[in-house]
């Protein structure tokens, strides 16, 4: 059972990251820039002398849009060097332009989960009076465990 729930965990992050790049719409940025990275890896081997292989040729695009710059695979022409100087350019406003999606979202559900809690929270402050033992003990608990959190 305990494994069943670490699997729930696993899952549900790259869920989330998914739907928030199709909520967000920036799976298109995605996928274009996909598309982008081959287009650029098969130029860069048409054009470079040193790089015979398509392999190669996106071996050397990871290295130079994850900026690791491995160095077993070089471009020596002027054409690839241009292609590479934008393709990291490009890689860096798409990273830039999915982080800011994925930020803003989650920020947002956030809000939307507090101001929820809130309003649960002042509904029952209203009906205070209705409320028997039990639910005054809850209610004075979540507002014990607010304190903490506020707190920190």
């Amino acid at each position: 059972m305990g494994n069943d729930n670490n699997k729930k965990r696993r899952i549900r992050p790259l869920k989330l990251f998914f739907e928030i790049l199709h909520q967000t719409h920036t799976y298109k940025i995605l996928v274009g820039y996909i598309i982008f990275v081959f287009a650029i890896a098969f130029l860069i081997l048409l054009t470079d002398k040193k790089i015979d292989h398509y392999g190669d040729a996106l071996w050397y695009c990871y290295a130079v849009l994850s900026t690791a710059g491995f160095g077993d695979v070089v471009v020596t022409g002027l054409l690839p060097r241009i292609l590479s100087v934008i393709l990291t350019v490009y890689s860096t406003i798409v990273i830039a332009i999915i982080t800011g999606a994925i930020v803003n979202l989650y920020t947002r559900i956030i809000e939307m989960d507090m101001e929820g809690t809130v309003a649960s929270f002042m509904n029952e402050l209203e009906h205070l009076q209705e409320l028997d033992h039990d639910e005054l003990k809850r209610l004075s608990e979540r507002v014990s465990d607010f304190r903490k959190r506020v707190r920190k």
